[in-house]
């Protein structure tokens, strides 16, 4: 046996441990989900499996509105990440053909709130939230996941605006078209696989947010990281509808993964290679 091929398969010997090692938590909640109540504690990979926790987590069986929860979720992520495009393609625009002083500064400064500490600001959040009228509503959550999703936003699709030549643009205002025009004419559709990219990113966190929703709702607009705990509660935990719970919850972001997957491969590697 060569060399050559003996390291050829030790490698991929490595790759499938590691995605053995990898996938591990996704297998061990899925046979937790399918695990009977009275199997919980009792076994470990000998048990009937059973679609009882799936019904009981999406038939509000047990007192928690979860598929309200799984809705409330929808909104306040896609409304976060649509107000976030809004504002924040206009502004990464800008950022990548404007230059004037302090401009870096301003940039870094809508990067802090991105790599800032959520628990720093959720304090005078609260307070403001409660005075408003914000508190436990689908604006207030809208609102404050821009502090998750616009930063990502405006800085992601900055690198995609400064690796399209401004000829494009100039070639267009040559011909008649305002500035406006050649933003949306001709900018804009040479981005649409980074837009896309971005708006998965963005959906996903805003998806996973969990201090905001702790601390910022109550029930009405209470989102699925926080419903999923609620399967923790009493005497008894009921780890398996919390791990039924967590599996229901990740559907939407596959999904919109996979729907937009042909954008997605393009847009996290555009510009990777400037022509």
């Amino acid at each position: 046996m060569s060399r050559k091929r003996l390291s050829g398969w030790l490698a991929d010997a490595a790759l499938v441990l590691y995605f053995v090692f990898a996938l591990f938590p996704i297998a061990w909640m899925v046979i937790l989900s399918l695990k009977p109540a009275d199997q919980l504690f009792s076994t470990y990979f000998s048990f009937s499996p059973t679609l009882d926790g799936y019904r009981t987590v999406l038939g509000d069986s047990e007192g928690v509105p979860f598929v309200r929860f799984f809705v409330n979720s929808l909104v306040v992520s896609v409304g976060a990440v649509a107000l976030s495009l809004v504002v924040g393609l206009p502004a990464a625009y800008a950022s990548a053909r404007w230059r004037f002083k302090g401009s870096d500064n301003l940039m870094f400064t809508l990067l802090s709130f991105r790599f800032a500490p959520e628990l720093t600001v959720i304090i005078p959040l609260f307070v403001l939230y409660q005075q408003l009228g914000l508190f436990d509503t689908y604006v207030g959550m809208v609102w404050v996941l821009q502090l998750v999703t616009l930063p990502l936003v405006v800085w992601i699709m900055r690198s995609y605006f400064a690796d399209l030549t401004p000829e494009l643009e100039q070639a267009a205002l040559l011909d008649g078209y305002t500035r406006k025009q050649a933003f949306f004419r001709v900018a804009l559709p040479l981005v649409k696989p980074g837009i896309a990219a971005v708006s998965l990113l963005a959906f996903i966190f805003a998806w996973n947010n969990f201090v905001f929703p702790l601390i910022l709702t109550s029930n009405e607009a209470q989102t699925v990281t926080v419903g999923a705990l609620s399967f923790l509660g009493g005497d008894r935990p009921k780890y398996h509808l919390t791990a039924a719970a967590a599996l229901v919850s990740v559907v939407p972001p596959l999904l919109l993964a996979l729907t937009i997957q042909r954008y997605l491969v393009r847009g996290l590697s555009f510009g990777a290679v400037k022509s």
